[in-house]
C-alpha cells in the first residue's frame, strides 16, 4: 500500500515538532537533532521535518511504496507525465537508504517516489544527485539531500 510523502523544511525544529506532535495526535517516529518523522496510518502519511537550513516550508511531496514492482509503476508514471525524471537507487537520505525517482509538476513543486531498504546513522549524502535532471531549475541555494536542487 501506498503512503503519501510531505517533507516540510523548519527553521526551529522544536517548536515544530511541539505543534505536528499536537496536531496528529503522537510524537514523532524518528527523532535527530536536526529531522523528525511521522508515519501516521491515519491519515496514512509519511510526514517529515528537516531543520537543514533550506528555505522553510514545503520542500517536497512523494508517494512512499512498499516494493520495487509499485516504485517502477509510479516512476513510470512519473515519466508518462512527460517532466524529466532522475531514478536514483541507493539513495543516502533522511536517515534511509531507498531506491528512488525524482520529478517536478509543471510549477516547480518536486516529487519523489521512493522505496525505502534500510535506516542509516547519518542523515545522508546523496546531496547533489537531484542535480542530474534534464532541464531542472534550481529551488534551493543550501545543500541537502533529497529535492534540494531539483
Amino acid at each position: 500500500m501506498k503512503r503519501l510523502h510531505v517533507s516540510v523544511a523548519v527553521d526551529d525544529l522544536d517548536s515544530s515538532i511541539s505543534f505536528y506532535a499536537t496536531l496528529f495526535g503522537a510524537e514523532p517516529t524518528v527523532r535527530k537533532p536536526d529531522y523528525a518523522k511521522w508515519m501516521l496510518d491515519d491519515p496514512r502519511v509519511n510526514f517529515a521535518l528537516a531543520a537543514r537550513g533550506g528555505r522553510p516550508g514545503v520542500d517536497h511531496l512523494g508517494i512512499q511504496v512498499e516494493s520495487a514492482d509499485e516504485l517502477k509503476q509510479v516512476a513510470d508514471r512519473l515519466a508518462a507525465a512527460e517532466q524529466p525524471l532522475l531514478d536514483q537507487l541507493g539513495a543516502e537520505c533522511c536517515y534511509a537508504r531507498s531506491d528512488k525517482a525524482w520529478s517536478k509538476d509543471p510549477q516547480g513543486v518536486a516529487w519523489e517516489t521512493f522505496h525505502t531498504h534500510d535506516t542509516i546513522a547519518t542523515y545522508g549524502r546523496d546531496i547533489a544527485a537531484a542535480d542530474a535532471i534534464p532541464d531542472a531549475k534550481p529551488t534551493a541555494d543550501t545543500e541537502a539531500c533529497c529535492a534540494q536542487g531539483l
